[in-house]
């Protein structure tokens, strides 16, 4: 196999064909995936190889003071005789990768092979195309999470123990000095934790990478742009935690350190920086310095990392493989995005190439993969990225008021809108229906009879140029639907359409890109279960929740006739494509989130689908869409489960609640009432108003992708992330 080493006397570094680790006791055989080049800790170690001796020296006096020890011991002969064998050696490099596991020791339970996992160690985790990882060094990948993200879990577990170290506490306010690697995601853990952050870096690109990913503000060292940001924050006192993420002999950031932390604030270094502390400036405000070493308890410690013997968890909450888990978790739930963080992905063969590059400056990142040549027991999540909903540069004039009546017209007047929009709409106060547009003369002429429009027509283009018209129903087949609400905001018309917005990806992005030019994001879509009294009543009587909840919602959709444009997946999009955003609206409301990750499995032989949802606290909703079942059965029933309380909805005829009291509806004693009553309601106040629509925006785009996302996972039979998903 091949490995990257270093020959700390000459600086030479080499991939070197070397023989494959057994597998022992008590750990696993990991083939690489995804390695991470630490463009800090490693560069530092490859730029000291090329020092002459007496560098070398100055740079690790630690090393100079056991040499002289030895010499007093040993003589100077012999301690010659071993310094420069070793240095004379081939050193690894790496600590921070994502793998297969390949084969599994004797006492090892928690994992297969074929398992992912990410591995920490600089001894265990190197870049090479196998290791050997003992327990308490490698933790499961979770679902969804892709392996290049997952190769950041050691730096990662590292900047997280910076900040458990940090004691960070929600509100308060933090300076990260240095914003490379560990620094991001140091602004990243603290802003996912409460806390408000400042960055320091020299590197404007840095800085403003870190405010894209969540610190409040960033600046150079020397500007007074830092120091006018915390005082804003802070009113004045100073930070409440420095975290001390930068390297190099300057001793800048202690003294930076000193002067924005606020009295009694806590100073934690975890990179390697000079500390030579101003011994006035720190007594004087009494700061609390506090050192984070590595990656968390049990570094070090021979009989944690390699005899696996774990710290009981009642003593030590978070160890070093706990932390490692924690990290991927978080990744894994989008609290902590890595992928920004990713400046160049190199062929593993390159790895020579990749590293002068760096140490020669000619590639600038804050973060380096190596990729490795056997990527087929990968499975790699796919990912879905769930669009940005961007707004004008210069600000869009804010949505008015309307006249009373609110004017609106109808594109489209099938079965749906004739059934169940238009009689909540045309015997209400307020409302006027202007004009019905429709492919055949005949349906127009039907709706406006029926309902009372002041006008029928085919001519669409003479409908959105109407500038009497405040609203346009969008109510046509799903092939047409983003087409014309594209078309409706460019007009300058709040919008209802019917589910789905879109079909495609495309589509999606065509409609936000009509927000986007326009200015207006007068948008609803026909997510109407959200709106239905009796689960609004469920909602209310469950109260809030503080842990993961588990839904279960079972959809007994049934067969369609034969004919049915339903079934035209060619030109309509699947069933649940269709539909399917219903329940996933109702899901997310339920669980106040919009999903992470997508999960569709389809049995063989039919149309039946069983899609599982991840959110960020780490809820889950299980989808049972299913064509097989008995027409006699209610077609909606659903169960909502967390701290110990359980909602049950029995298809919006009865719902209950479990909990320290038990609450049961009355049976109602007309038809289901689904919301569209309410739904409307809330559009047409909205749009009479000027305020706010029902349901945001980016709610409706993240159903749309999570909608989306169904089908490209069966396509590609492994969980689909939701990529910058709220």
């Amino acid at each position: 196999m091949k490995q990257v080493v270093q020959n700390y006397k000459s600086g030479e570094l080499a991939l070197l064909d070397v023989p494959v680790p057994g597998c022992k006791a008590d750990g696993v055989l990991v083939r690489s995936a995804y390695s991470l080049i630490s463009t800090g800790t490693e560069l530092m170690k490859v730029s000291e190889a090329g020092m002459s001796m007496l560098g070398k020296a100055r740079s690790r006096p630690d090393q100079v003071a056991k040499v002289v020890q030895s010499v007093a011991t040993n003589g100077v002969p012999a301690t010659y005789r071993k310094v420069m064998g070793k240095l004379d050696s081939y050193t690894p490099l790496g600590y921070s990768l994502c793998g297969v596991v390949e084969q599994v020791g004797a006492g090892i339970d928690d994992v297969k092979v074929g398992d992912l996992v990410a591995c920490a160690g600089n001894e265990h985790a190197l870049h090479a195309e196998l290791n050997w990882v003992p327990k308490n060094l490698y933790a499961p990948m979770p679902d969804g999470l892709a392996p290049r993200h997952a190769a950041f879990g050691t730096v990662g577990s590292i900047a997280l123990q910076g900040v458990r170290q940090g004691e960070s506490r929600l509100g308060e306010v933090a300076l990260v000095i240095g914003l490379g690697l560990i620094g991001q995601l140091v602004v990243q853990l603290l802003t996912a934790s409460g806390v408000r952050v400042v960055g320091v870096d020299p590197d404007p690109a840095r800085c403003e990478l870190a405010e894209r990913l969540g610190a409040a503000a960033c600046g150079d060292p020397a500007s007074a742009a830092v120091e006018s940001a915390v005082a804003e924050l802070t009113d004045g006192h100073g930070v409440d935690q420095v975290y001390l993420a930068a390297g190099g002999a300057s001793n800048q950031p202690v003294e930076l350190a000193a002067r924005l932390c606020r009295d009694r604030g806590r100073v934690v270094d975890i990179g390697k920086c000079r500390l030579d502390l101003p011994w006035n400036a720190y007594y004087e405000k009494e700061l609390d310095v506090r050192f984070s070493r590595s990656y968390g308890p049990g570094r070090y410690d021979p009989a944690y990392e390699l005899e696996g013997r774990d710290y009981p968890i009642g003593y030590v909450r978070w160890t070093e493989r706990r932390n490692l888990a924690c990290f991927l978790d978080l990744v894994a739930r989008g609290k902590v995005d890595v992928e920004p963080l990713i400046s160049h992905i190199a062929d593993f063969d390159d790895a020579v190439e990749t590293y002068r590059s760096l140490k020669d400056g000619e590639l600038k990142a804050v973060a380096v993969l190596f990729r490795y040549p056997e990527q087929t027991v990968e499975a790699e999540a796919p990912a879905m990225t769930v669009p940005e909903v961007k707004r004008p540069a210069t600000a869009a004039a804010p949505a008015r008021a309307v006249r009373t009546p609110v004017r609106l017209a109808f594109v489209g007047a099938g079965n749906y809108a004739t059934s169940m929009l238009l009689p909540h709409l045309a015997q209400r106060d307020g409302v006027e229906l202007s004009t019905v547009v429709t492919t055949t003369a005949l349906s127009a002429a039907n709706a406006q009879r029926k309902f009372g429009f002041s006008e029928a027509t085919t001519d669409l283009d003479a409908v959105l140029g109407d500038k009497s018209i405040d609203a346009v129903f969008v109510v046509t087949r799903h092939s047409s639907h983003a087409d014309l609400t594209r078309k409706a905001l460019l007009a300058g018309k709040a919008v209802f359409v019917e589910k789905p917005l879109a079909l495609t990806e495309d589509e999606l992005a065509g409609v936000l890109a009509a927000v986007e030019e326009s200015g207006n994001d007068r948008l609803q879509v026909g997510f109407n279960r959200r709106f239905a009294p009796l689960l609004l009543e469920a909602r209310k009587r469950f109260g809030a929740r503080t842990g993961p909840a588990s839904l279960r919602y079972l959809v007994n959709a049934g067969r369609l006739d034969q004919g049915s444009w339903y079934l035209q997946q060619g030109s309509e999009g699947s069933r649940f494509a269709g539909e399917g955003g219903h329940f996933i609206d109702t899901a997310s409301w339920l669980l106040d989130a919009d999903p992470v990750s997508v999960y569709a499995v389809a049995p063989s032989g039919n149309e039946d689908l069983q899609i599982v949802l991840g959110y960020p606290d780490g809820s889950t909703a299980t989808i049972s869409y299913v064509t097989t079942g008995s027409p006699g059965y209610p077609k909606e029933t659903l169960d909502l489960v967390a701290d110990g309380k359980v909602l049950r909805l029995d298809d919006f005829v009865r719902a209950s609640v479990y909990g320290r009291k038990r609450w049961v509806s009355s049976r109602l004693p007309k038809a289901r009432d689904k919301g569209q009553s309410a739904e409307l309601a809330a559009f047409v106040k909205a749009v009479r108003t000027g305020g706010p629509m029902p349901v945001p925006l980016e709610s409706l785009v993240a159903t749309t992708a999570a909608t989306l996302a169904v089908q490209a996972g069966l396509a590609g039979g492994a969980p689909v992330t939701l990529a910058g998903a709220r």
